[in-house]
């Protein structure tokens, strides 16, 4: 969270996209002079991008970066400060985090300086997370007589357990990449300068794999992480066999064995 002010930009100067490989969309946080503070219209941009690239069969991975000294520094104080319960419950912030919670696609998190509050949540909702090395994580808001919105308590917890999670929910405490890596907050740790390059890389990798096997593997991990473990096993099993309905099974297999690399389209 932070305590800046607003800004006079656009909702879509806000969120900038690209394509910067076949099949990658890359969604850029730009309200560098707030630290890419979340405000509403960016929740909205945010959500209705992510929908969209969810369906548009072109895009197989999202890259979401910021820029160098934030990923995103959390919420925009100046929309909380006067707010009531009701106003907060009308403006549904559950459907703006859901619409991002429910890409198919991969999710690669490009991070660089504050990945607070919100952005830290934001962060979690990627499927890799590649940080670099001046990288900040944390949920400080408690430190503002608030507590997390966007699923830390939940998230964070099943990430890291308890007593870490509680450390850093509690204390309100940031923590560094290296730290962040050993918690398994986040994928890996990079220089600074080959944040972007690294992200869009893994990216670019996942886009040219096997997109149904992909997006199996996204559904059977998430959901599975909510489901006693029986049924989880059972979700991974019936993924497993649908893959076996699809071309890229057979290009893959077959790559395999005859010792080439493979085409998946």
């Amino acid at each position: 969270m932070t305590g800046a002010g607003p800004t006079e930009d656009s909702p879509a100067e806000a969120l900038l996209a690209d394509r910067p490989a076949p099949g990658v969309l890359r969604l850029r946080l730009n309200r560098p002079a707030v630290l890419n503070v979340l405000n509403l219209a960016l929740r909205h941009r945010l959500a209705e991008a992510f929908a969209a690239a969810d369906a548009d069969e072109e895009v197989r991975a999202v890259v979401l970066a910021g820029h160098a000294r934030a990923f995103c520094a959390g919420a925009d104080l100046t929309e909380y400060r006067d707010a009531t319960p009701d106003e907060i419950v009308a403006r549904d912030m559950g459907r703006l985090w859901d619409a991002v919670a429910a890409c198919r696609k991969p999710v690669v998190a490009a991070v660089r300086g504050h990945a607070l509050g919100g952005g830290c949540e934001l962060a979690m909702h990627a499927d890799l997370i590649v940080a670099g090395q001046g990288a900040r994580f944390g949920q400080p808001e408690v430190l503002v007589g608030l507590m997390p919105g966007g699923g830390a308590t939940q998230r964070l917890t099943r990430v890291v357990g308890k007593f870490q999670a509680m450390r850093l929910l509690l204390l309100g405490e940031p923590v560094g990449a290296e730290e962040a890596l050993r918690l398994g907050l986040v994928s890996e740790v990079v220089e600074d300068d080959e944040v972007d390059t690294r992200a869009l890389a893994l990216a670019t990798r996942l886009a040219r794999g096997p997109q149904q096997a992909i997006r199996f593997i996204k559904e059977a991990v998430i959901a599975g992480m909510n489901l006693p473990l029986q049924q989880g096993l059972a979700l991974e099993r019936r993924c497993f066999a649908l893959t076996f309905a699809y071309a890229d099974k057979t290009e893959g297999v077959s790559a395999r064995l005859e010792r080439r690399a493979a085409d998946f389209g």
